[in-house]
């Protein structure tokens, strides 16, 4: 069913650097239907990349700030939630064993805080604690010990403030995470090629700003690539670039093709391939990203797009749209040969089951209520109790008329069947879709902490609204 729900919500942002062009906006954000935004460019943006922070010498600080800013979106001022001021924040880079020492300041006039989706890290205390309420001009430190074997790959960081999390994402508060180490898989002549960020969101507009209540994401939207509608971008005939592809919008999902070229992957979800695989779309539901070689194509332009995809009769339905342009010109390169076999992947198949489970994910008749077991969410409940150390199978089954999308903070995990049909092991994710009326089966194998975090549908309308459950990993 059109995800259009009732989210009263006060606006949320982080500031942007001085010199970038924005100016302070201090009210709430309108909270009326919103349409996509009609850019007044006649000329397409030049692609680019937001900028970022790296880590030096295993550390890095960051002082991120939220609130209500106006910038510049399709060639018109828009009212927006940011992170420093900016709808495509900076992009945090570190390596694996890092810290990250960061500063949380909130300026709305709600609560707020901040999740890094993906990471292997302690779900407690200052860490990747999503319980965590940071509260209209307070300041909150954060302080991640990145493990020394983190998978290296895409990830991003948003805010998970229950039940805000849709308004807050959608408005602008999520930005990009890169851990870098995979160039050691890379044979030698793919280590040092062209990389590109290609992160992204979607927005409206009504009475000049995103709007942080009535969304409705079967409404005609704007996608964007970091902020850009449909960016011109530049390779050489032949010439081999990584692109890091991430879904870091709310609600929908992205069905992305490179028209005649295919994507070879290398990671998905940040989890380096066992083997390199390809393939002509991409199916990226909230949440998901892939780290993918791609070969430039005879001179000329190709579009990239986003095929037209329904997500159920109870879903959305989203149009076939441009989301960047390739112009491939210049002095051709012979194409690299991509490898083959990647990285080295522990395949869960061959763990003992400690202990399985059945997941139900379902709605109301009116599809404004979401449940996991038939309950809606508790913070203050426990739905799960796993072992440190062992490995659970669960089957996951969606009860609505629509897809899901399932992801679990802290341990990834392994996909094994989809609607019992076994799924060939490619390496392990933090997402999957889960089909209308069908399940999937995973494995996941509780590693190295503690503590309570939790499991949700990235559908962040669906999270924000009841379908969200708590785990807790005991010794």
């Amino acid at each position: 069913m059109p995800l259009s729900r009732l989210i009263a919500s006060a606006a949320l942002v982080l500031t942007a650097p001085a010199g970038c062009g924005t100016t302070a906006v201090t009210d709430n954000l309108g909270v009326a239907p919103a349409g996509p935004a009609t850019p007044t460019a006649s000329v397409r943006p030049s692609f680019r990349q937001p900028h970022e922070l790296v880590s030096r010498n295993g550390r890095l600080t960051v002082r991120l700030v939220v609130e209500s800013r106006t910038v510049r979106l399709a060639g018109q001022d828009v009212r927006a939630l940011t992170y420093n001021g900016e709808y495509m924040p900076p992009t945090i880079r570190l390596r694996p064993g890092d810290r990250l020492d960061l500063t949380l300041v909130n300026r709305l006039g709600e609560h707020t805080n901040l999740h890094t989706h993906g990471w292997h890290v302690s779900p407690g205390d200052n860490s990747d604690n999503i319980y965590v309420h940071i509260m209209p001009g307070q300041t909150f430190h954060y302080a991640y010990r990145l493990p020394k074997d983190l998978a290296p790959g895409t990830y991003w960081y948003h805010s998970h403030a229950h039940p805000l999390s849709e308004p807050q994402v959608f408005a602008g508060l999520s930005g990009a995470i890169v851990i870098d180490g995979l160039n050691q898989y890379m044979p030698p002549g793919l280590r040092h090629v062209t990389e590109r960020l290609i992160a992204l969101k979607d927005f409206q507009v009504h009475a000049g700003a995103i709007p942080t209540a009535n969304i409705d994401s079967n409404a005609p939207t704007t996608r964007t690539v970091n902020g850009l509608v449909d960016p011109i971008m530049n390779t050489r005939p032949g010439e081999t670039q990584l692109w890091r592809l991430a879904n870091i919008g709310a609600d929908i999902a992205y069905n992305v093709q490179l028209q005649g070229v295919r994507f070879h992957v290398v990671a998905q979800d940040a989890n380096p391939v066992d083997h390199v695989w390809s393939a002509e779309t991409l199916f990226m539901p909230p949440g998901s990203r892939f780290d993918v070689l791609v070969q430039g194509p005879p001179a000329g332009r190709t579009r990239l797009i986003t095929t037209a995809y329904s997500t159920g009769p109870a879903g959305d339905s989203y149009p076939e749209t441009a989301l960047a342009t390739l112009v491939s010109s210049g002095d051709p390169m012979t194409p690299a040969k991509l490898p083959a076999k990647f990285a080295p992947i522990d395949d869960l198949s061959k763990d003992r089951v400690d202990q399985r489970r059945v997941i139900t994910f379902s709605e109301n008749d009116k599809g404004n209520e979401f449940y996991i077991n038939g309950k809606q969410f508790d913070p203050n409940r426990i739905d799960v109790r796993a072992k440190l150390n062992t490995t659970e199978e669960w089957r996951v089954r969606n009860l609505a008329n629509e897809q899901h999308t399932f992801h679990v903070h802290v341990n990834d995990f392994q996909l094994m069947s989809v609607n019992g049909r076994p799924y060939h092991f490619r390496g392990w994710q933090d997402t999957v879709q889960l089909p209308s009326r069908g399940e999937v089966v995973i494995r996941m194998r509780f590693r190295d902490f503690t503590g309570k975090y939790p499991l949700h549908c990235h559908i962040l309308n669906h999270e924000d609204r009841g379908m969200m459950a708590n785990i807790e990993v005991v010794r």
